[in-house]
């Protein structure tokens, strides 16, 4: 423990390898993060104010989009300073916070994902059973679950990365404290680690994957044997903003963290990274407005209601 060192501060390269160009890339970026900053907050105050959006399904959502704010929140506005100053440090204390935050709300939200997974399919193939196995007591269950789990086992592994011996220098190839590149600097034996982070992605991210496909693997088959084309429709469309969002988390998040000797492929995760954490909260909003026929109705009710306020002053 005595000969273990590691560096008071980290440089963070992020997009260094534009030159000057990278600013360019502060506009489109921040244009990105307050749209799905903007976009999410909508969608939370949607559930929270529309009683007809007071259901478990909508409670999950909810839970997703203030996770989608506060991971976004952990990396970008540091990206987007970093975009506008030539000297990208971060403290290393800092730089095991990121970290910590980061982890613990993106598995978070694929937890989060599996239970509106469950709930649909609840809903759809057991719709008798629905209010009783779906209750509120359950939701918060489920929900308390999805945000304490993450946030305890990351507890170890980012004390694990706070006694690693960084010998290789203080230069991180990211725009935020990814876990790759720090084991990158180590030059410690992290083969151990590596084996750990493996067994939590495929504990978090991987398991609520499973649970997810089989849940609406259930679904389908349940939905096509509706008889009505309508009902049809309608089951499909419900489900159909998840999958969506479903397909755009879990690959590139798999393609990220799910598989082993990660810590060779720093460029490629840069780029797939941005995905995760800007595209995908920029999307999601728009997924779950545009595929959802009650969250439609609920914003042209409101946008009713606005107009005749406009007219009546």
């Amino acid at each position: 423990m005595a000969n273990l060192s590691h560096p008071s501060e980290f440089v963070l390269l992020g997009f260094s390898s534009f030159g000057e160009l990278q600013v360019l890339l502060y506009g489109p970026f921040l244009t990105l993060y307050l749209l799905a900053f903007m976009g999410n907050t909508v969608i939370i105050v949607m559930v929270i104010a529309n009683t007809h959006l007071h259901t478990p399904m909508y409670f999950f959502l909810g839970n997703f989009s203030l996770l989608e704010i506060l991971v976004t929140m952990t990396a970008v506005p540091r990206m987007l300073s970093d975009l506008l100053v030539t000297h990208k440090v971060i403290s290393f204390t800092g730089c095991m916070v990121q970290f910590y935050f980061y982890f613990s709300l993106g598995s978070t939200s694929f937890l989060i994902l599996s239970d509106v997974a469950l709930d649909r399919f609840v809903a759809i193939c057991h719709p008798l059973c629905y209010d009783i196995l779906m209750s509120w007591a359950m939701c918060i269950r489920l929900a308390g679950a999805a945000w304490a789990a993450p946030f305890l086992v990351m507890v170890p592994t980012v004390i694990s990365r706070a006694y690693l011996n960084y010998c290789h220098g203080n230069i991180i190839n990211h725009f935020f404290c990814d876990n790759a590149p720090l084991l990158q600097l180590s030059c410690s034996d992290t083969s151990l680690l590596e084996f750990w982070d493996f067994m939590m992605a495929l504990a978090f991210v991987l398991s609520s994957f499973l649970v997810t496909l089989i849940s609406y693997g259930y679904i389908v088959t349940t939905v096509l044997r509706i008889p009505s084309a309508s009902g049809r429709q309608k089951a499909f469309s419900t489900c159909g903003s998840h999958l969506i969002l479903v397909f755009i988390g879990y690959s590139s998040t798999i393609f990220l963290y799910v598989r082993p000797g990660k810590a060779h492929f720093v460029e490629v995760n840069k780029t797939v990274a941005l995905v995760t954490s800007v595209l995908t909260p920029f999307l999601s909003p728009f997924i779950l407005t545009l595929r959802n026929e009650t969250v439609k109705a609920v914003l042209r009710g409101q946008m009713q209601r606005l107009k005749g306020l406009h007219k009546a002053l």
